[in-house]
């Protein structure tokens, strides 16, 4: 039977999983510790609302820091180092080799350096006139 290619605009999830799927199976017959695990950390206001946070990704023993978000009024007071020091505790919990993340340069690329990440690369104009960088961490588990 010929296979075809098909444009979809607005992919629906199942459409997606229906990518995701037998990817996941491949990946799962090379490498262990082939499923995701999502974790959270959430800042909470006075209202229990959700103001910030970290949201990260555990996968083939690695954390994948996905989201940081500090809120304004907690800038510049220590949020955002407590957020990247409880997501290292986390790593280093599971055993982890280490933590990566990615992030732009007009928001926090000063900020991962000075927790010890080092660059690993980064896509220039990306968006146009900036600089998109990925960063990791080895955690030294020994």
């Amino acid at each position: 039977m010929p296979l075809r290619v098909e444009l979809s605009q607005n992919p629906t999830e199942e459409q997606r999983q229906a990518i995701l799927q037998p990817l996941r199976a491949y990946n799962a017959s090379k490498v262990e510790g082939a499923v995701p695990e999502h974790v959270a950390l959430l800042v909470r206001d006075d209202n229990d609302e959700i103001v910030g946070g970290l949201y990260a990704r555990l996968f083939y023993r690695w954390l994948f820091i996905d989201l940081l978000s500090v809120p304004e009024q907690a800038r510049g007071k220590g949020m955002g180092s407590k957020l990247m020091q409880m997501a290292e505790d986390l790593a280093r919990e599971k055993e982890c080799i280490g933590l990566w993340l990615d992030t732009f340069d007009f928001q926090a690329p000063e900020f991962y350096k000075k927790h010890g990440y080092s660059e690993i690369g980064h896509i220039a104009d990306y968006p146009p006139g900036h600089k998109h960088y990925f960063f990791q961490k080895r955690l030294n588990n020994s």
